[in-house]
């Protein structure tokens, strides 16, 4: 489909020092305690499209919260092609998310669209999504994260052709809240999520998934922001890591006990041992999954290993809408 207004395209700009995007991403998580038919890569920034999508109403987007929809090289129009959407952490934006995951070039590697829209700022100038009662938002926000998400995944619908079985979402911390309260409110168009140490809500009938989202949750054991056991943000709590996956395992209907024997363990974080996995498979409806892999002495914001973003994009696109 044709946006009503057509994009301007610009370019992606060079990529931070990795040592300089832990700085920014370590004070801004403590402090939470194109032309469609190009064959080049790109970054296209676009405003709200008056056009509509089979799964998403028109909801136009902010004039101030315009996105930039990276386009890998081997897109072409007229084949559908699968959209990633990954939320930053608290404290910091899109492109230095970005940059500290390293995703530019794995989604390319598999031809994904791809935003990383950035959250609105709360008075100090930390930008945040309003996710769950506990992160990261506060009591008093007001911000509707979850429709201006919605508007997001329209509106690059609208502009490029969409694959409406393979629409992701990835974050975070405070993005991997936000993937799950996606996953909740919007179940019909989410076909699978990832959270990087973040958490789901905390009471399961806060959130009613109209059909099954997959659920990847990565966590490690030595999280102190968000502890792998569950805890409280300024008196609000937030369920674990395991606790997190039952629940998504709940919901998608599948079985009380995790897959035996285990899969095999994964490479997630460098220097560390790999990851054990947790999965539910067995009896789960139609497109439902939860796994949790856990790395032992993971911190909060680690160094990722070479291989980890590419095995949470194959996960992802392994989870397709049936």
């Amino acid at each position: 489909m044709i946006s009503a207004a057509a994009p301007t395209r610009r370019s992606t700009g060079g990529r931070l020092g990795l040592v300089a995007v832990a700085i920014v991403l370590s004070v801004g998580f403590v402090s939470c305690s194109g032309s469609s038919s190009d064959t080049t890569a790109s970054t296209t920034t676009t405003t709200a499209s008056s056009t509509t999508t089979e799964a998403l109403p028109p909801t136009p987007l902010p004039p101030d919260r315009p996105i930039e929809v990276h386009v890998p090289p081997g897109y072409e129009k007229g084949t559908p092609a699968p959209l990633l959407i990954m939320l930053h952490g608290f404290g910091a934006s899109g492109a230095v998310q970005d940059a500290y995951l390293r995703l530019t070039p794995a989604v390319d590697e598999r031809t994904m669209l791809y935003v990383y829209p950035d959250g609105t700022e709360d008075q100090l100038g930390r930008r945040f999504w309003n996710a769950t009662e506990a992160c990261c938002g506060g009591p008093d926000a007001s911000v509707d994260d979850s429709a201006y998400l919605a508007a997001v995944i329209a509106d690059v619908a609208a502009d490029y052709d969409v694959d409406p079985k393979r629409i992701y979402v990835m974050g975070h911390s405070n993005g991997g809240f936000m993937s799950y309260r996606m996953a909740c409110d919007h179940a019909d168009v989410v076909a699978a999520v990832a959270s990087l140490e973040g958490a789901t809500f905390d009471d399961p009938a806060d959130c009613a998934p109209s059909e099954p989202v997959a659920a990847l949750q990565v966590h490690g054991t030595a999280d102190e922001t968000i502890t792998f056991e569950g805890d409280e943000i300024a008196g609000r709590r937030y369920p674990g890591a395991v606790e997190t996956v039952e629940t998504w395992a709940a919901y998608n209907g599948c079985g009380d006990a995790p897959d035996s024997p285990a899969p095999p363990n994964r490479d997630v974080v460098a220097d560390l041992p790999p990851a054990t996995i947790t999965r539910y498979s067995d009896g789960c409806d139609p497109g439902g999954a939860a796994e949790l892999w856990t790395q032992p002495d993971g911190v909060h914001i680690p160094q990722w290993s070479d291989s980890f973003i590419g095995q949470v994009l194959d996960w992802l696109l392994e989870h397709p809408k049936p």
